[in-house]
């Protein structure tokens, strides 16, 4: 047997046929492994950036969570301010007010009523044309002034006095 019919029996051709399948499987093993560490580091940098990342937000959290406790405190430092508690008193009576317009029937006009007639009072308290209410309060002791009855009744009364005093004379 000479040496070119033992390659070209039909063993040699399974064998060149197999080379060919080895060197064609051991190039796309490389090649896949060459891809999987290069997923493997893309991995790794992700999660490195994503916990660089996490830490960033937990510290801005945290300082966002102390900072917001600080403006809390100073809110309510400057809401203990007499000038802040007025007008938050304010803001919660027109909110009643608004409350209540909407939700009780009869309150509505005579609650109109009474804010036009204040509102008439503290015009001509500003004009000069009566004495302010709230001066003369604080003055004589009077605390908090009185509400005054309601029109109708206070015309009662006034006229009630009127006919009291034509009688006595």
């Amino acid at each position: 047997m000479n040496i070119q019919e033992l390659l070209t029996r039909e063993f040699a051709w399974g064998f060149y046929l197999g080379c060919i399948f080895l060197v064609i499987a051991t190039y796309n093993y490389l090649r896949l492994k060459g891809e999987m560490s290069r997923f493997r580091r893309h991995l790794s940098d992700k999660l490195e950036i994503e916990a660089e990342t996490m830490k960033k937000i937990k510290s801005e959290g945290e300082v966002l969570r102390k900072e917001n406790e600080t403006l809390r405190v100073k809110v309510n430092a400057l809401n203990e301010l007499p000038d802040r508690k007025v007008q938050r008193d304010l803001e919660v009576f027109a909110r009643a007010e608004k409350r209540m317009l909407l939700n009780v029937p009869g309150f509505a006009p005579a609650w109109e009523t009474a804010k036009t007639e204040a509102h008439h009072e503290l015009a001509s308290e500003e004009a000069g044309t009566s004495a302010p209410k709230r001066i003369f309060a604080r003055l004589f002791g009077g605390g908090t002034a009185a509400l005054p009855a309601r029109a109708d009744s206070a015309q009662a009364v006034v006229e009630g006095e009127t006919a009291k005093n034509g009688s006595e004379h």
